[in-house]
């Protein structure tokens, strides 16, 4: 791939994005780097490429920058719809995303892991199986490490393990994982895609380039990811309960107390007993992740042994503090509707609900079953608290807060020893946060502030 002395234009300038401007910088390229934002944070950045000869335009899409480019690079949060991108591809500018730049200078196989939820999980715990099998291992992607940063380190792996979201997926041309894994596909994103069958078809992309002699893994359960692998060509590895395995060799097998693996390397069992990790959700991801380390070259002592030590990730139904007998749980993360049902399926206990956000085009009324199974009363904030309360809010008691510690104070007020008040959003934090993780410190700091009260 060309790249030296071509004019290529980077859109975004999160992480993502620095971190091609300056992969192509030290390539030769003459490089210019967009963002419709201008916040004090970007200044900055902008001012440090800057100093290094790199062009930055702050405030808008600029569609002269655009159309007089060789080459378009789009971080994952700038969509390919946008106008001044669409202009440009009508041009005949190709127009890409930086897994599909990075896959062209990676010759070491990648493990690619997508869906609605559960992907973030996954893509750790099967890095964490294949490095207890002995491997070396770089884990990147949708994670947090751009993939175009492993192009350039000094360090290099075995394998990548690579969290691949749609927004990567709709700019991918060429990108061909050895080893594939779509957990699931449910509501997510509509106010970015036109409808649920253009994201679930963004998601099927991951299997777009894959030939005879790589693997898929999916969720054998899920008939939109069915419809998708009736004709790839790839090995087939589902998981799922044992009335969906039909016709298969190889597959993981959930059953009531164990998962049972056959697999080309032989046959075992994991008991849920040996998995840390709360929800049957979490039984298939531990499922797909297994698979997937088995798949690259792990060992079934290397999958046991990551399981041992692995107790979930932060912000991920994460127990923060026991308050007068009242249990408080951190499940920021979870931004959409089906996440949210997963969470609560997880306690037994009468849950004090937290929701709210900005609405990503869900369906709240998708909740109304598990709401009114499981939840005591509602608490809703930020813009999204009129639509979910328009959809649940006749089901439980259902009260508006202005702030998260506002929300804590509520739900501490209502709580009574052996209740559940859990942080599901449902949407995403941008309205009052900067990412899911900042609402999920705001929400543990306004726990342990009530916490030091009480004592």
């Amino acid at each position: 791939m060309k790249i030296s002395g071509e004019k290529i234009v980077v859109a975004g300038l999160g992480r993502t994005g620095m971190a091609v401007a300056l992969f192509l910088k030290r390539r030769g390229a003459r490089v210019a780097v967009v963002d419709s934002s201008a916040g004090s944070e970007l200044a900055e950045k902008a001012e440090s490429l800057g100093k290094m000869g790199i062009r930055v335009e702050l405030g808008s899409h600029n569609p002269d920058i655009f159309e007089n480019a060789g080459l378009v690079v789009l971080s994952p949060g700038v969509p390919h719809t946008i106008e001044p991108v669409k202009r440009a591809a009508e041009r005949g500018i190709p127009v890409i995303g930086e897994i599909e730049l990075a896959s062209k200078f990676i010759k070491e196989p990648v493990v690619a892991i997508s869906g609605t939820n559960g992907k973030t999980t996954v893509t750790t715990l099967a890095g964490k199986m294949l490095e207890e099998s002995g491997l070396n291992v770089f884990v990147g992607g949708n994670i947090g490490n751009p993939l175009i940063d492993y192009v350039d380190s000094k360090k290099k792996a075995e394998i990548i393990v690579a969290e691949i979201s749609s927004f990567q997926l709709d700019t991918i041309a060429t990108f061909r994982p050895r080893i594939s894994v779509l957990l699931n596909i449910t509501e997510d994103h509509l106010d970015r895609y036109d409808d649920f069958s253009a994201y679930a078809k963004s998601k099927g992309r991951i299997f777009e380039n894959q030939k005879d002699g790589d693997i898929c893994i999916f969720n054998a359960a899920d008939r939109h990811i069915c419809a998708m692998t009736g004709d790839i060509k790839c090995r087939k590895i589902p998981f799922a309960g044992g009335e969906h395995l039909k016709n298969h060799k190889e597959y993981a097998e959930i059953l009531n107390d164990r998962i049972d693996f056959n697999t080309d390397k032989g046959a075992f069992s994991l008991c849920f007993s040996e998995i840390g990790i709360p929800g049957r959700h979490n039984i298939e991801n531990v499922a797909a992740a297994a698979l997937a380390s088995f798949a690259a070259g792990g060992s079934e002592a290397g999958i046991r042994s990551a399981l041992k030590n692995f107790r979930g990730l932060p912000h991920r139904i994460e127990h923060v503090a026991v308050v007068n007998g009242t249990e408080y749980y951190d499940d920021s993360k979870a931004t959409t509707v089906d996440s949210v049902a997963k969470a609560l399926e997880v306690f037994k206990s009468p849950v004090i609900l937290i929701m709210g956000g900005r609405n990503k085009g869900s369906n709240f009324d998708l909740l109304k079953n598990t709401v009114a199974k499981h939840v005591k009363k509602l608490i809703v904030l930020g813009e999204a608290r009129e639509a979910i309360t328009a959809s649940l809010g006749n089901l439980v008691e259902t009260v508006s807060a202005e702030s998260m510690e506002d929300s804590v104070k509520l739900a501490h007020d209502s709580a009574k020893p052996g209740d559940i008040v859990l942080l599901s959003p449902a949407c995403s934090s941008f309205d009052m946060f900067t990412s899911y993780s900042h609402r999920g410190e705001v929400f543990r700091r306004a726990v342990e502030r009530l916490e030091r009260i009480q004592k």
